[in-house]
């Protein structure tokens, strides 16, 4: 057991990193931190890198040798050596306003969040755009990005029924968390607000716009500028 992580193997092809075992935003800026010093310094058998809330996932090729284990084992103490020495809590990545059209149709959820948090909708939005969130990992979707910490104050559960069908660009909380759904798609969150940002492009490098360690600004927009909305 190292002192602030564990490695483990996850088949023949795969390592698991695992930091704690709870949603902390600690815990996140280790694991996004941590995945770009592994990035930094990778062997050519390395072909993906994955982190998650808790834990970042080393995927390689397996290269016959009887000691390429050993020499991963050697790669990920290495390159974390940093990560240890270090008492930088920074996020290491971009921070991104992202525009967001709260309530009405855009959020029909806000309403009733509002009731159940014993907040008004102004309060709910207020609380939500005030603070820069953390992209923990990207998944469910291509380019979704999940972030937070939320504020206690929003701490909410799933809904209890999922949608079947939501509008691209959904931006929806959960679990003092935030998602944004880049193409329509079914959803268990609730929506807040809708954003015009293009989260997902194939045909752009990079593809995805946010990336784990990426910061999230919420910038409310007024609903008549959604269809108007350029990027910067």
């Amino acid at each position: 057991m190292h002192k602030s992580w564990q490695l483990n193997e996850q088949g023949d092809r795969c390592l698991l990193v695992q930091f704690s075992g709870t949603l902390s935003l600690d815990t996140g800026l280790r694991c996004t931190r941590a995945a770009r010093l592994l990035r930094d310094h990778a062997p050519a058998c390395v072909r993906d890198l994955v982190p998650s809330f808790t834990a970042v996932a080393i995927h390689f090729y397996p290269d016959g040798s009887s000691d390429q284990l050993a020499r991963l084992h050697d790669y990920v103490h290495q390159a974390l050596a940093e990560l240890d020495a270090s008492q930088d809590q920074a996020a290491p990545g971009a921070l991104v306003d992202v525009p967001v059209c709260y309530g009405g149709l855009f959020g029909p959820d806000l309403p009733a969040i509002a009731e159940q948090l014993g907040l008004s909708q102004e309060q709910v939005i207020e609380l939500h755009s005030s603070q820069v969130q953390l992209v923990f990992m990207v998944g469910f979707a291509p380019g979704a990005p999940y972030m937070g910490i939320l504020p206690e104050q929003l701490n909410v559960p799933r809904r209890a029924t999922p949608r079947t069908v939501l509008p691209k660009g959904s931006v929806a909380i959960a679990n003092q968390q935030t998602i944004i759904y880049p193409n329509e798609s079914p959803g268990g969150w609730h929506l807040i607000g809708r954003s015009p940002v293009n989260l997902f492009d194939a045909r752009r490098s990079p593809a995805a716009l946010l990336a784990p360690g990426d910061q999230v600004r919420f910038v409310p927009l007024p609903h008549e500028q959604f269809d108007h909305w350029t990027p910067a």
